[in-house]
């Protein structure tokens, strides 16, 4: 909501001139956060921002009317910018070309959150090379029902392996349920030898970890907490460090020290509380830069003497040489899984609303379902995503399993 006749409201950052458009329109309802309350932390922050995000090529996530209503994915800069908006013409797998948005500055990062866009999605290559990654990113993402004591753990184990390698990982809250660990490398690898780097640590993870950790892409084999390897594939983003995540009260992605990691809470840093904390003690991941690794490949190789091949891609990627077949097992001709599809939709609460009513029809499987047994997918488009849920039938009794319904909702792919 934005005030009648609500005026910009003119700042000077660095020397530079930004007028904020709708400064008070509410972009987070519960706490009622506000696009100026949004500049300003960025502005508080922008060291530690500019840290992770700044001198990279970022993929803007706009949220023009706050975190309840529509949000878009925007890969070109905005063609109406100012001068000293930087930009670098970025070149996707798909073969298709755009010029994305570089900060600099801290007037950089206030233009973008003019732009409503809350969390920063930097590419993990610099822009003088886009080619060589200086950036390997650990993303463990729990399954539903995980608690965030094992996500703990996990992190621990990774920080484990990439001691063995001679690699340093700066560990930050996701600003969700899951925690990042980005590591820095040296600038001679190609996006294909890091995301193969990482999917040497991933399995390394699960092999020390079985029970709490897995490497496996596909949802319905996953158990404990998944190490997405595939977040190292190239025109891939994750939310870095600072960002602020678009949920009810403004969570952000926090940097870490490991003493931290055992006493945190994910709850702990947001919007209104992280400008303190940063003023108090700085940035945690202040000497990131001076810890490029340079023994990245160590693991993989020795992987791939071992005979292990490589791993299912995201989907939208082109079939990669060695890749395994890129079927789900549950549409494999003998699938180990019984999976049905509920619905899909546009909109995330609209597709878990046609659960409801799924599981209001069923009642007598309600009870034999675990957290992990409903599979949420956020289904990337090329603007926007729309959500997929299905439901895993395997610790549901043979005979109460219900067929394959019409989907509800079943609102078109985008």
């Amino acid at each position: 909501m934005t005030k009648k006749g609500d005026p910009p409201e003119l700042l000077v950052v660095d020397g530079r001139e930004i007028a904020i458009s709708n400064p008070s329109k509410v972009l987070f309802p519960e706490p009622g956060y506000t696009k100026l309350d949004l500049v300003r932390y960025y502005l508080a922050v922008a060291d530690g921002a500019l840290r992770g995000a700044g001198g990279r090529p970022n993929m803007l996530v706009r949220y023009p009317n706050g975190i309840g209503d529509e949000f878009f994915y925007q890969k070109r800069a905005p063609s109406s910018r100012p001068p000293w908006i930087e930009v670098v013409s970025l070149r996707f797998p798909s073969g298709r070309s755009a010029d994305e948005v570089v900060p600099r500055d801290a007037a950089a990062l206030a233009w973008l959150a003019n732009l409503a866009c809350l969390e920063l999605h930097p590419h993990p290559v610099r822009a003088d090379d886009l080619e060589h990654p200086d950036e390997l990113r650990v993303d463990l993402d729990p399954v539903p029902g995980v608690k965030w004591d094992q996500v703990r753990e996990v992190a621990h184990v990774a920080d484990a392996v990439l001691k063995d390698y001679g690699l340093v990982g700066w560990p930050k809250t996701s600003g969700s349920r899951g925690m990042h660990v980005n590591v820095r490398i040296e600038r001679r690898w190609s996006f294909d030898e890091v995301r193969r780097a990482a999917l040497a640590l991933a399995r390394e993870v699960e092999r020390r970890a079985p029970a709490i950790a897995t490497s496996k892409w596909w949802k319905e084999e996953r158990h404990g907490v998944f190490v997405d390897y595939n977040q190292n594939a190239k025109d891939r983003t994750v939310a870095s460090a600072y960002s602020v995540r678009p949920k009810p009260a403004a969570p952000v992605s926090a940097p870490l020290s490991w003493e931290e990691v055992d006493s945190c809470e994910p709850g702990d840093f947001t919007l209104a509380t992280m400008p303190a904390r940063f003023a108090s003690i700085g940035d945690r991941h202040r000497d990131i830069d001076l810890h490029a690794g340079s023994r990245l490949l160590e693991l993989s190789a020795q992987h791939q003497r071992e005979g292990l091949g490589d791993a299912p891609w995201p989907p939208h990627y082109q079939k990669q040489r060695g890749e395994p077949a890129r079927v789900q097992p549950s549409k494999r001709r003998t699938s180990k899984h019984p999976l049905i599809e509920i619905g899909r939709a546009q909109r995330k609460e609209d597709a878990l609303a046609g659960l409801e009513r799924w599981k209001e029809r069923h009642p007598e499987v309600v009870g034999h379902l675990e957290p992990a047994d409903v599979l949420v997918d956020a289904m990337r488009g090329r603007s926007s995503t729309w959500t997929r849920v299905r439901v895993n039938l395997q610790h549901v009794p043979t005979k109460l399993r219900p067929v394959q319904e019409p989907l509800d909702p079943d609102e078109k792919s985008w």
